[in-house]
């Protein structure tokens, strides 16, 4: 990877953080940048492996760190807290993202596009669109694949009719029911029988910062919360376990059914008092039932940001 700008979703990938990055390195290479190469920073869930298998390519090269200097481009974060080890001493070339801007500094200046989109693939798409790039059938069916995951088939409120649009255009390229498609897509992101308590707190987390609290949210999707809660016991043990180890005053996860758009939150650590103003709901043994919410970025983070 030498003389490589690397470029990476945050850490404990899900399917937009994987397919927008190698849908920018195709994107690069259409604009003439042979010098990019698409990387992850974490293991590839059952949703993600899902269109890798089903275009038949290879995951991104797994890293841990980069070193001073490194060239880097972000997609699907921007918050150190979420990126690669050493991501300080870096070189950030660009950042193309859809989330809120936290945790971040540059010494230098850099490109950023950054919009209010429920997918970072729809930012990639409108950039073929705006430089006139042919859109041909795999970076279709990746950016596709990101906006199924990050709007649950445009189920979330996180969807904008830039993500439709989106979508419409890249099923017709794809030549892919989108229905049939995306239902079987996040279906098997919901097999979560052979994980383990930590690898399932793990599989989509995400750590943050504010004032100096150190606080992780945690999501899973599933057809049936009950299932996952059969767990719960050993999952408490494991949560807390985590706390201590890495000094969190907050783990919240989050069990979300796809299918009826509604939430269970188990919500551990000092700082677990926040939920009740967050979301008017009292803890019960330490869980609390979220009707109507399924999305961590609109739903979860700001309402428990803005009461720490």
């Amino acid at each position: 990877m030498e003389n490589k700008v690397l470029i990476f979703g945050h850490k404990n990938p899900d399917t937009d953080s994987i397919c927008s990055s190698i849908v920018h390195e195709i994107l690069d290479k259409k604009n003439g940048w042979n010098d990019t190469k698409a990387v992850r920073l974490g293991n590839v869930n059952k949703e993600t492996q899902y269109v890798l298998n089903y275009l038949q390519i290879e995951a991104p090269e797994l890293i841990e760190k980069v070193e001073e200097g490194q060239e880097v481009i972000l997609v699907d974060h921007c918050d150190f807290d979420q990126s690669v080890d050493g991501i300080e001493n870096a070189k950030i070339i660009s950042v193309t993202d859809h989330h809120n801007i936290g945790n971040f500094r540059t010494s230098e200046p850099l490109y950023y596009d950054a919009k209010p989109y429920g997918c970072t693939a729809t930012i990639l798409y409108e950039d073929f669109k705006r430089l006139n790039h042919p859109i041909e059938k795999k970076e279709a069916t990746l950016m596709l694949s990101a906006i199924i995951s990050d709007t649950l088939l445009l189920k979330s409120p996180t969807t904008t009719k830039y993500d439709k649009k989106a979508l419409e255009e890249l099923a017709k390229i794809a030549e892919i029911d989108v229905n049939q498609y995306g239902i079987e897509m996040l279906k098997a992101g919901t097999d979560l029988e052979d994980y383990s308590a930590q690898e399932l707190i793990n599989l989509d987390s995400k750590n943050l910062s504010k004032n100096n609290i150190k606080y992780v949210i945690a999501q899973v999707n599933t057809v049936s919360i009950e299932d996952v809660l059969k767990r719960e016991q050993e999952i408490k043990a494991i949560i807390n376990k985590t706390i201590e180890e890495n000094g969190l005053d907050l783990f919240v996860f989050a069990i979300t059914d796809i299918l009826n758009s509604n939430s269970e939150i188990i919500a551990l650590g000092k700082k677990a008092d926040v939920i009740k103003p967050a979301f008017g709901k009292d803890l019960v043994n330490d869980r609390a039932f979220l009707p109507g919410v399924v999305s961590r970025k609109k739903q979860l983070i700001p309402d428990i940001d803005k009461n720490l």
